[in-house]
């Protein structure tokens, strides 16, 4: 947010998030990011999820990327060598899920009781993409270069399936798929994602495969949408069971996924289904009242009051930044885009 506003507020509230981050979540003794605090800030489970390790890497890059900060890039080349020397698997490619705070293997990896047991996951590979490309931005390490093109190869090689469009979620170690989910919020996030990488590195042969997979899950997403413009949440094809509530994040990826495939194909449609979701995220996800979005809606739109508004699986990462990446998108067309100027219909 400092980034592009400039306010000292901004500024300051991300310095406290740094320094709560490398005296409490850091492990000064073993390296990583503990997974779990208490509220007084002592470690109630210092597994090293390499999830974790991956929004740290993408918070202090971005925080070096607004204020120069030496300590924020030193502490993210730290994390990015932690989950090389620990988790990446130079037999078959690709990174392992979690291990012990020593970096020991764990029987148990898994990120949430609601994911499969499973040592290599689509969600842990999208979000160590998207680290190590904001990581490249401030530090063009030929290291992590090699590192950033070999996870988009994976993409291509293992987790978008070029015959349905969507991805594969689940994997053994040698990358057979286990398991027969579509998840439609994270089709349409790593159809931008894996785009901003490649423009990141900078490599015109890779941009080529990574567009067309880019368009086959934008074009596999669309197929999905509901007639009031949203997204349901996920599909299992072995029981052909459609999971038709809303979640918050899945609306605000499709905002940014949609604006994404317009500008590169310029199909009003794109822009059309980009600028249904935000009216969607309008009529029923933002809470005018007390702030912040609500974490999503049944399929027959009453409100999921149970879930929380902010907790431990609950932020403003999804919604703030597809709000900025708009903005920004919107600021390069907007002589075309009226994005910002839309409300809520009568």
């Amino acid at each position: 947010m400092y980034r592009h506003t400039g306010q000292e507020q901004h500024r300051a509230a991300a310095a406290r998030a740094l320094d709560y981050l490398l005296a409490h979540f850091l492990d000064h003794e073993y390296g990583g990011i503990y997974w779990l605090l208490d509220a007084q800030g002592q470690p109630l489970d210092t597994r090293k999820q390499i999830y974790a390790l991956a929004f740290a890497i993408y918070g202090l890059s971005e925080y070096h990327r607004a204020t120069q900060c030496p300590l924020a890039l030193q502490v993210s080349q730290e994390l990015f060598r932690w989950i090389e020397q620990h988790s990446f698997d130079p037999g078959h490619g690709g990174y392992f899920e979690a291990f012990g705070r020593r970096g020991e293997p764990l029987a148990d990896m898994r990120l949430s009781e609601k994911d499969l047991q499973a040592p290599k996951t689509m969600n842990t590979h999208l979000h160590v993409l998207e680290a190590y490309a904001n990581l490249y931005r401030v530090w063009p390490d030929a290291g992590l270069g090699a590192q950033l093109r070999g996870l988009l190869s994976t993409f291509l090689r293992h987790i978008v399936d070029m015959e349905t469009g969507h991805l594969r979620l689940f994997f053994t170690a040698d990358w057979h798929p286990v398991a027969e989910l579509e998840s439609y919020g994270h089709d349409i996030e790593a159809a931008w994602l894996l785009r901003e990488a490649a423009e990141v590195l900078g490599d015109e042969d890779l941009l080529t495969p990574i567009n067309a997979a880019g368009r086959l899950l934008t074009q596999a997403t669309a197929a999905a949408l509901l007639p009031d413009g949203s997204l349901p949440h996920e599909l299992n094809r072995r029981t052909g069971h459609l999971d038709l509530h809303r979640e918050w994040w899945v609306s605000a990826e499709a905002m940014v996924g949609f604006l994404n495939a317009y500008e590169l194909s310029q199909d009003e449609l794109m822009l059309r289904h980009s600028r249904r979701a935000w009216l969607f995220a309008q009529q029923h996800l933002l809470d005018y009242a007390q702030g912040e979005w609500h974490w999503g809606v049944e399929a027959d739109y009453q409100p999921m009051t149970h879930q929380d508004k902010v907790g431990f699986w609950k932020c403003p990462y999804h919604n703030m930044r597809a709000c900025l990446e708009v903005i920004e998108r919107c600021k390069k067309e907007a002589a075309r885009l009226h994005l910002l100027k839309e409300s809520v219909p009568a």
